[in-house]
């Protein structure tokens, strides 16, 4: 699986401490659109704070910016709490992950309404055209990546996410609030020879934003030369996948099918010749598809002593060949959408496998005669041991993709020959 980073650990860290308040919410009766939906309602309270301020306050009474910042700090859990809600709870839906996002850019966009309006009131006009430009970042943080997905290509990452704009912002407009009570909201640093100030007590507030939108937009532009280059690998790999020498051998088969009158069975395109998966030990079948040679690897999931996970039999992650071969685990949509899978124990030794995105063709995960676990499934009406699954794309959407065929690979048990079947989901 992908190495764990500070912020991954950091991030489950939280979740260990927020955990037992979600259950609470999960008790109360509280889906995760509802506390979407209360997230957003509070970062509305976060702008109504600096509106009031902008208009009740002068300028160097920075209390309401404090009391802002500690609103935005309580907002932003409940970024945290609806998919915690979601997760444990078991209310996934793709509707829920598409309310998700949509009221967080209004979150996120109300919240800079409300920053922008107390900074042009009090006359930072220069911190309010950063503010402005921070705001164009992270929206453009969330979208290139939203676009990205939607095009394939898996696209995060980068210093400025959501979770970190909301933490500074939150932090420096506290640390504002708290400096200006002690020294002074009207506090001024001069340096001799210089004809203005070089700090403010503001300056705790503004000098982040400014941060924020230099570091919001290189993320952006980060994301978007990332997705570049992993579109530009797709291409190779398109392009590899179809050399002279397998054009001329598709058309002199063409060419006896004409002459004989004879054909193959249809199956769709021509499969690209990705690389195949090797060297992996409990691996129990691999998932290809077009548009690119990232795989799904489905391995059994055992400890050091090899005894299996009864819980959480099979591990699912990713080997990402277009960055190096790297191992990566799924994201939450791929995993609750489109590549995990759905586990039920039927007896011991014997569990049910289905993907979450295609549930039509059951899998079993059971030992075979030579004691060795294995995933079985129907291939050619035979109960054939599953080595791997082609899934042929051609368009459509992220959500939507237009499946030309899905193909299952295996081996016959009662012969040990392979056994292949292309069929329309």
């Amino acid at each position: 699986m992908k190495k764990s980073t500070f912020r991954d650990k950091l991030q489950q860290g939280i979740y260990v401490i927020i955990n037992p308040l979600v259950k609470g919410l999960i008790k109360m009766g509280l889906t995760p659109n509802a506390v979407t939906t209360i997230g957003l309602i509070l970062n509305i309270g976060v702008a109504a704070i600096f509106i009031v301020g902008a208009e009740k306050s002068n300028r160097g009474e920075l209390g309401y910016v404090g009391w802002a910042g500690a609103l935005i700090l309580f907002a932003g859990l409940f970024d945290m709490l609806d998919g915690q809600v979601a997760r444990l709870g078991k209310m996934s839906s793709k509707f829920g992950a598409l309310y998700d996002s949509v009221l967080d850019r209004y979150s996120e966009l109300v919240l800079f309404l409300g920053i922008c309006y107390y900074l042009v009131a009090h006359h930072y006009f220069l911190s309010s055209l950063f503010a402005f430009i921070a705001m164009i970042g992270s929206m453009m943080v969330s979208y290139t990546r939203a676009r990205a997905e939607g095009l394939g290509i898996e696209c995060k990452g980068g210093l400025m996410q959501r979770p970190e704009r909301v933490v500074l912002i939150a932090l420096s407009a506290i640390g504002c609030g708290v400096a200006g009570h002690y020294i002074g909201g009207n506090y001024k640093l001069y340096i001799p020879g210089f004809p203005f100030h070089v700090f403010e007590t503001m300056s705790i507030f503004t000098i982040p934003i400014t941060i924020l939108a230099i570091m919001s937009n290189i993320t952006a532009i980060n994301r978007l030369r990332e997705s570049k280059k992993a579109m530009e690998q797709q291409q190779q790999e398109e392009r590899k996948s179809k050399p002279a020498g397998k054009q001329l051998i598709a058309w002199i088969g063409l060419f006896v099918m004409m002459v004989t009158g004879t054909a193959a069975q249809a199956g769709g395109p021509e499969r690209p010749n990705f690389p195949v998966p090797s060297g992996i030990p409990n691996m129990l079948f691999y998932l290809q598809r077009t548009p690119n040679a990232n795989t799904i690897i489905y391995d059994l999931n055992v400890d050091k002593d090899g005894k299996l996970n009864a819980d959480d039999p099979v591990n699912v992650y990713w080997i990402r060949y277009t960055e190096g071969g790297t191992k990566k685990g799924l994201n939450f949509i791929q995993r609750k959408f489109a590549y995990g899978i759905k586990v039920k124990k039927l007896a011991e030794d014997k569990y049910e496998i289905k993907s979450v995105a295609y549930d039509k063709h059951p899998m079993y995960l059971m030992k075979s005669d030579k004691g060795k676990y294995q995933i079985f499934t129907k291939i050619n009406d035979t109960m054939a041991a599953l080595s791997s699954i082609w899934i042929q794309i051609e368009g459509g959407t992220f959500w939507v993709p237009n499946v030309v065929y899905i193909e299952m690979k295996g081996i016959d048990p009662a012969t040990g020959a392979e056994t292949l079947e292309r069929f329309k989901p």
